[in-house]
């Protein structure tokens, strides 16, 4: 018998969360530049981002029944193809519309869709792929995104200091290279299907009567809020703590976060089969409130940087762990309970750093304390942890 090699399959699955990393981190790098060549206001600019993640979010919320109907693959490719285009839209239509801000926002319409149906789908097709350890795997695959941020940042920001900011839609066109070369994978690779359980998958209604769903949901929100409540913060964090330049701020903030975030991952992906998974998470939101402390309450600027990489290290886990917890928890949940809890993990990574922005508001701009009001995200998430052993405990002596 013929064993289907799904090496390919996880290797297109890589580079769909690299495509993603992309598709969020490379126009927030640009925004001063479209503040100044187009003079557009940065509160339009802002609207940019609300834009881009609301989209997602509705895509979350809609496509389980789209991609059930039209299939694993086709959607793949339409997202890698729509972020493709995305893509080209940003160096393209700026420029050619009357109004540079129109092209922007077609732009970022285009590559929201895709990368919101990637969002989706990453995870439920590689869960379907044959492994040993799942949990290793979905870490492994989480990290790609990690990476895929770092170099963005780190590749755009050496090629603006080369060739000049002028010629940031060349490195657009660039970019838009790299979900093309992965829809001509996803076209070829196997996917296989997801284990739907004994009794088939799960409707809708019958998902949400589920208590642990519920759980997961809640697990899923404050993994995302621990995520970004910090890493949206931390450039800023850098330049008004250390008194460093932007450029400096992107890289000793959000692309060390990113780093030690992969890193984390990378480490769960190598030695996962050694490692309790529930045990690691319980863990690891420890030592995201530990961070926040740090960050919070450090008397010196570095030592508060220091504590946003190792924030980046504790929440390495939290989401790909949710993910794989779900996929283990409940059987038969299938693309609908993928979608909602990327769903919950987008609403958790738009109100962590909501929170902290609000908190840092009222308390005179300072970011020390909307931080330390954060440690609700991690605190909330170890006692869900908690009750969702004692569940399983209750369940195995039933």
């Amino acid at each position: 018998m013929i064993i289907t090699n799904y090496k390919g399959t996880i290797r297109a699955c890589f580079m769909g969360y690299i495509v993603q990393a992309i598709v969020n981190n490379f126009a927030p790098l640009l925004f001063l530049t479209f503040h100044t060549s187009y003079r557009i206001p940065l509160s339009s600019i802002t609207l940019l981002v609300t834009i881009n993640f609301g989209l997602q979010l509705l895509v979350d919320l809609v496509s389980p029944s789209f991609i059930d109907r039209i299939g694993y693959r086709a959607s793949a490719v339409l997202a890698h193809v729509l972020s493709a285009a995305g893509l080209a839209a940003l160096s393209i239509l700026p420029n050619l519309l009357p109004n540079p801000f129109d092209g922007l926002l077609i732009a970022v319409l285009i590559y929201a869709a895709g990368g919101g149906l990637l969002e989706v789908l990453v995870s439920p097709i590689m869960e379907s792929c044959p492994s040993d350890n799942k949990e290793k795997a979905m870490s492994m695959l989480h990290s790609f995104y990690c990476w895929g941020h770092v170099g963005v940042v780190l590749i755009s920001t050496v090629f603006f200091t080369v060739f000049g900011i002028g010629n940031w839609t060349i490195l657009a066109l660039v970019w838009a290279l790299i979900p093309i070369v992965n829809v001509v994978q996803f076209l070829k690779v196997p996917i296989a299907s997801l284990d739907m359980g004994e009794h088939g998958g799960l409707t809708l209604k019958e998902l949400i009567k589920k208590r642990a769903f519920w759980m997961l949901m809640l697990l899923m929100m404050c993994a995302g809020a621990c995520e970004q409540s910090v890493s949206q913060w931390a450039s800023a964090f850098a330049e008004q703590g250390l008194k460093v330049p932007k450029t400096i701020g992107d890289l000793a903030g959000p692309m060390m976060f990113a780093a030690m975030m992969g890193l984390s991952r990378l480490f769960y992906g190598k030695y996962g089969e050694k490692i309790d998974l529930a045990k690691f998470m319980l863990f690891s939101g420890s030592l995201c409130i530990f961070t926040y402390l740090v960050i919070s309450l450090a008397p010196w600027p570095v030592l508060g940087l220091i504590g946003c990489g190792l924030c980046g290290l504790s929440v390495g886990i939290m989401w790909p762990g949710t993910f794989s917890t779900a996929a283990a928890t409940i059987r038969g949940g299938g693309t609908a309970m993928f979608a909602f809890l990327a769903l919950a993990g987008d609403l958790g990574c738009s109100g962590g750093p909501t929170f902290v922005g609000l908190i840092s508001g009222i308390e005179g701009d300072n970011l020390k304390i909307g931080i330390l009001a954060a440690i609700v995200f991690p605190a909330v998430l170890i006692i869900t942890l908690l009750q969702n052993r004692k569940r399983k405990r209750g369940e195995a002596t039933n």
